[in-house]
């Protein structure tokens, strides 16, 4: 047995799962508690999660639930989710499955999406074992998933990644024919008017993690008062956090209209030819933007178009900075992604060595109330002393007579 081999079963101890020529088996555990509650639907979870109230059952489609996702999911307080879609279909190692259950949410995968046609938003069912139920009749079947069974299957996965890794090193060689530009800086830039030489900018992604990071950047932020550039939802996030975005820039799907009416600068992230299918609901909305043609994603946009713009230092909440991470996103533009971290190269750190290695100095407010309140305190102890009192005086008395009043 190899060594990865004796780690894969060192896992399955620790999770209680046998393994029998190569079939996995959990070893038996309690049956799952029911679950209760109203349906909500959205087969865009980024979306539904916007709407979700505790004790609501989400209805999602996701294929390959990433982390992102089920942390937002646990965040809105829902009882369980029914994915009818492969919460991970095993073709990397995908942790957002495993993360949900363990934050104490019910995770049943369906079969197909009948769901969605069958009942209606609000109504209330209860998830028994692998089945929903509404009145006691069952409309649907599926798998309900442990975190035993997740935990072993990750860790499977994780000894294939050699699979994922070849296809997505391919994918990355055919973009470094097609996307050649990106490495070597031939980018028709929008007119902006954010100033971003010599100036450090802080860029906020919806990734794992994102709201923990950016709470973590506080001081940072006040007292270096970097450039705030929010990829669409990332601009929500810092508002939220009780700063302004100076820029927003993406597809303009998920960031909502309070950040779109920020005062933000605006600019519109588009395909290659010029198309922006984002650009309408601005238009609408009667706000200013300028287009931003260029392949791969939002983020790789932002991280250019600061890197091109004289930016110091651009530090990155959210992003995307893990082979595994880069998987989770499923998608082909990641690989443009690992092109843009090539063209920045050391001018762009994560938010986590910032938290880690950054410590904040004494600001201004808290010198200024410092000594506010030393020479309140000085006053304090004079009028409670005569002598002091006589003494201060005295010395107010030559300072009048130096400066002739």
């Amino acid at each position: 047995m190899g060594p990865l081999e004796r780690v894969a079963e060192s896992v399955r101890a620790r999770n209680g799962v046998s393994r029998r020529e190569g079939d996995v088996r959990p070893a038996p555990a309690p049956p799952p508690v029911d679950c209760v509650g109203p349906v909500r639907f959205g087969r865009r979870t980024k979306d539904l999660v916007k709407t979700l109230r505790p004790g609501d059952i989400a209805v999602i489609a996701h294929r390959n639930l990433d982390r992102v996702s089920a942390e937002e999911l646990a965040a809105a307080g829902v009882v369980a989710v029914i994915n009818c879609e492969p919460s991970s279909d095993g073709r990397y190692p995908n942790r957002g499955p495993l993360d949900l259950v363990e934050s104490g949410v019910s995770l049943l995968d369906l079969p197909g999406d009948e769901l969605f046609s069958e009942l209606t938003e609000g109504t209330e069912v209860r998830i028994s074992g692998d089945s929903v139920l509404v009145g006691g009749r069952a409309v649907a079947a599926g798998t309900r998933l442990t975190a035993a069974g997740l935990a072993v299957l990750l860790e499977e996965r994780r000894l294939e990644i050699d699979r994922a890794l070849a296809g997505f090193a391919e994918n990355t060689v055919s973009h470094v024919r097609e996307e050649s530009k990106i490495l070597t800086g031939d980018i028709a830039l929008p007119a902006t008017s954010t100033v971003f030489r010599d100036r450090h900018v802080l860029i906020v992604v919806r990734g794992p993690g994102y709201r923990r990071d950016l709470r973590a950047l506080d001081g940072y932020i006040r007292e270096v008062r970097p450039v705030l550039v929010g990829v669409d939802g990332g601009a929500d996030a810092i508002i939220e956090a009780g700063h302004r975005p100076d820029l927003i820039l993406g597809d303009m799907d998920s960031a909502s209209d309070r950040a779109l009416s920020s005062g933000a600068e605006l600019v519109v992230h588009a395909y290659e030819d010029g198309s922006a299918p984002g650009l309408s609901r601005l238009d609408a909305a009667g706000l200013q933007s300028v287009v931003f043609p260029i392949a791969g994603t939002s983020q790789d946009a932002a991280m250019l178009l600061a890197n091109e713009r004289g930016a110091s230092l651009i530090v990155s909440v959210g992003a995307h900075f893990d082979l595994v991470e880069f998987l989770e996103k499923d998608r082909d533009g990641m690989s443009s992604t690992f092109l843009t971290r090539l063209r920045i190269g050391g001018s762009l750190v994560d938010a986590k060595g910032v938290s880690r290695l950054y410590s904040p100095g004494i600001g201004r407010g808290t010198l200024a109330g410092f000594l506010a309140g030393f020479l309140l305190l000085v006053v304090v102890v004079v009028l409670a002393s005569p002598a002091l009192a006589d003494l201060f005086d005295l010395i107010w008395l030559k300072v009048k007579i130096g400066l002739g009043l």
